[in-house]
């Protein structure tokens, strides 16, 4: 039986994949670059003028379509991690109090192996080991790689072609994201459909279980993102409120800005669930659809298709 894996990314793809192969029995060792668990479900606090402000900068929410993660959606709710949000429809949910804190149950119950930079995996014989700075650990008896596609391929090239070749083929389209913070609600719908250059663009505090100051997350449209992609983060900001204020008679200078830039937030999806061959797999949502749901299923699929083998 197939005892020890190793995934690399803490994610919603792997936390999912890791979670349900520990239900599973299996030892898990996760290794994620960041600091802490957030991936295109992050959330920042920021302080200013005597406010608190807390954005969601990644995903706006999350959907619930799929029987399995509705199922784990109504567990978190349960548990007070997550809420229904009807502003942006019937089956969409958010994190509570902040977008991430599903990420950080799931991780709290696993071994993350946080700051943790892979620079590559390779076969040991009928096993595998993670090369990290300095150090290959291991062995393993598997590796699921819950990445990107785009940091799928460095990591796969010579060691799984056809998975190279399959991530080469799905690569993701960047987002701009600022976030702005007010000193008084402005007067606009919570959430802000696409218009020129903005994508969608929300109000955090009115999302259930959300608190702080006037606090809005834009995100800018793929094109525009994709033309910008080098820009300055001061000229992201500006032009993204001037874009805001578009929509917003009357919008006031805002007393918080700052941008971020997701490189890898927008695929086309390869539809194909999962990878998995030879003890290498793959999870993430550029294998499903581009949605925080597509990560859980795939993160859920490799693990059920690691354990039915290994149980075989």
């Amino acid at each position: 039986m197939v005892g020890e894996i190793a995934i690399i990314g803490a994610g919603m793809a792997g936390l999912s994949c890791a979670t349900a192969l520990h239900e599973a029995g299996r030892t898990v060792t996760l290794f994620d670059k960041g600091r802490r668990p957030s991936g295109r479900m992050a959330s920042r606090a920021v302080s200013a003028d005597g406010q608190d402000f807390a954005f969601d900068f990644g995903a706006l929410y999350m959907t619930g379509r799929d029987a399995g993660f509705v199922a784990q959606l109504q567990a978190w709710e349960a548990a007070g991690i997550a809420a229904r949000w009807p502003a942006a429809g019937e089956d969409a949910w958010v994190g509570t109090p902040v977008m991430d804190a599903p990420l950080k149950a799931m991780a709290d119950a696993l071994d993350v192996r946080w700051s943790s930079h892979v620079h590559g995996v390779r076969r040991d014989g009928g096993r595998w080991r993670v090369e990290l700075e300095g150090e290959a650990v291991g062995p393993f008896d598997a590796v699921v790689l819950a990445l990107p596609a785009e940091q799928v391929v460095p990591l796969a090239e010579g060691v799984d072609d056809a998975l190279a070749e399959l991530a080469r083929g799905h690569r993701s389209a960047p987002c701009w994201t600022v976030m702005l913070g007010f000193d008084a609600a402005i007067d606009a719908p919570d959430l802000l459909d696409g218009h020129g250059v903005i994508d969608r663009a929300a109000r955090n505090p009115a999302k259930p279980g959300h608190g702080g100051g006037e606090a809005w997350t834009i995100h800018a449209d793929a094109d525009w993102s994709e033309r910008h992609v080098e820009a300055e983060r001061d000229w992201v900001v500006a032009q993204l409120t001037a874009a805001l204020g578009e929509r917003v008679a009357g919008l006031p200078a805002p007393v918080v800005g700052a941008a971020h830039r997701w490189r890898y937030a927008r695929s086309d999806g390869a539809g194909v669930g999962c990878y998995w061959a030879e003890g290498l797999g793959a999870c993430g949502d550029w294998l499903v659809a581009p949605r925080v749901e597509g990560a859980w299923v795939s993160g859920r699929g490799v693990a059920a298709r690691l354990t039915s083998q290994t149980n075989g």
